[in-house]
């Protein structure tokens, strides 16, 4: 059983279609990582939420956890509700050591894959 879970740690929406992305990069991430616990939260009106996630966690002895922001930019939800969560969850859970990355679009590797991307669409077919 691996000791060690990755968060991937989005804001949520109404609608279910929308985690589908979320969902991919969990799955995407899990076969790159299979010793590694790989799991997917959100802020708000999805679930489950990150606090139950982490609670799962630590109830599975897993005390190794990493936190990714799948953030565009270091918005209020990155930079004033993440830091509040996780204080409190490093409060009720001392024995897991959870340490959270920068969101994933402050990250410059990001940044050239989502360039990438843009640049890519200059030379693809309209649909019509």
């Amino acid at each position: 059983m691996s000791k060690r879970a990755l968060i991937l740690f989005a804001h949520g929406a109404r609608s279910a279609s929308w985690a589908a992305p979320f969902e991919r990069l969990r799955d995407l991430t899990q076969s790159r990582e299979p010793e590694v616990r790989v799991e997917l939260a959100f802020l708000e009106l999805m679930s489950p939420r990150l606090p139950d996630v982490v609670s799962a966690l630590v109830a599975g002895s897993i005390t190794d956890i990493t936190v990714v922001p799948v953030f565009l930019g270091q918005g209020g939800h990155v930079l004033r509700d993440l830091p509040l969560m996780l204080d409190e969850l490093r409060a009720a859970y001392p024995q897991a050591a959870i340490k959270v990355v920068e969101a994933a679009g402050e990250n410059a590797a990001v940044l050239r894959a989502l360039s990438d991307y843009c640049v890519s669409a200059l030379s693809q077919t309209a649909p019509h």
